[in-house]
């Protein structure tokens, strides 16, 4: 077991207004650069059609997979900047925000209107707050032995190194955005009805021309099917890891949160290689998005480097490595609430 460490700067952090926080952002973190906006853009776009190039050379199977392994990749990559897009940083215009957002999610079949609600009003409106931000919320031991045989395995399965992306597949992607009903009024019918249409469209005509000017089978795994794999492991990894720590608590209780802890306590600053930081667009300098998700995900380091000057005493900061992350997933299974305290499954069968 690993009880959260510190709950005395927990209860600091829980008393700090985000307000105040965000006063100690430079103005310049939020200036938008258009410039950088479109390299960023093209670049991704660029390493998804050269992956695309290689799938449809037909040259050999090993180059489609690897095709299908560089798109992959860049799909996440162009995941991210889209995901920057829907908060409103890259782009004045909702409009336009929302057009290159679309473009730039089709490849990880993701339905930008959907990631808008579920993202941007469930997640970051209630960062760890878990009655209400269910993303990766982890269950109690109560609420595990409650399960079923098959419940349990797809919950271990979810919250395993190896198999993680099926976290994002089944509960995001699945749950969250295919199946998503957002009730009788018909203009809100139509409105999400439209995100799923486009989405759609793009997974039949690449399921066609790559079946037919790929290679047939393997074209259309390569094509579509291994990017998105990628994609989704890519994805449930890095927001697994934005909020989830031994050190890190989870709540139950409205009086045990607040904005600000959720931004500041409870996300997370991992640092990795200078080309992973500038490939994933700075995803992983959490805390300050969290605070404010209007900073460009290229000025997020400046908006770290001025946090950390007055709030450094609460974040969460480590390396990344892979050993690292392994004992995160290892440590992280079910969560005490009341105590504060993180479990394995092996802990749990001894309690």
């Amino acid at each position: 077991m690993k009880q959260v460490e510190n709950l005395d700067l927990f209860t600091q952090a829980k008393n700090i207004k985000a307000s105040t926080a965000r006063e100690s952002i430079p103005k310049t973190c939020y200036k938008r650069s258009h410039t950088k906006t479109a390299f960023w853009y093209l670049l991704d776009m660029a390493l998804f059609l050269f992956g695309m190039f290689l799938v449809f050379s037909n040259a050999s199977i090993g180059l489609q997979v690897l095709g299908g392994l560089i798109s992959g990749c860049a799909t996440a990559m162009l995941f991210v900047w889209a995901h920057d897009a829907a908060h409103g940083a890259l782009f004045k215009n909702s409009k336009v925000a929302e057009f290159f957002g679309t473009m730039a999610m089709l490849p990880s079949l993701n339905m930008y209107r959907m990631w808008v609600y579920g993202h941007n009003k469930v997640h970051h409106g209630f960062t760890s707050f878990s009655p209400i931000d269910w993303i990766w919320r982890p269950l109690t031991l109560q609420e595990y032995q409650a399960l079923s045989g098959l419940q349990k395995l797809l919950y271990r399965v979810e919250r395993c190194f190896f198999t993680c992306a099926f976290h994002y597949f089944r509960r995001i992607w699945w749950s969250n955005m295919v199946r998503y009903n957002p009730g009788k009024d018909k203009a809100e019918q139509r409105y999400y009805r439209n995100s799923k249409m486009m989405v759609l469209t793009y997974a039949l005509l690449m399921a066609v021309v790559s079946y037919f000017c790929a290679g047939g089978i393997i074209g259309i795994i390569s094509a579509l099917i291994i990017p998105f794999i990628i994609f989704n492991y890519f994805i449930a990894m890095i927001v697994y890891l934005h909020h989830t720590h031994p050190d890190l608590p989870f709540m139950d209780l409205k009086k045990d949160w607040s904005h600000a802890v959720g931004a500041i306590y409870c996300s997370t600053i991992i640092h990795c290689s200078k080309i992973s930081r500038l490939m994933l667009h700075n995803i992983y300098i959490h805390i300050p998005h969290h605070l404010d998700p209007r900073i460009p995900f290229y000025n997020l380091p400046k908006a770290y480097a001025a946090l950390k000057l007055k709030y450094g005493e609460y974040f969460h900061e480590y390396t990344f490595k892979w050993s690292v992350v392994s004992n995160i997933f290892k440590q992280c299974k079910l969560y005490d609430y009341e105590k504060k305290i993180w479990m394995t499954f092996k802990d749990a069968k001894s309690t």
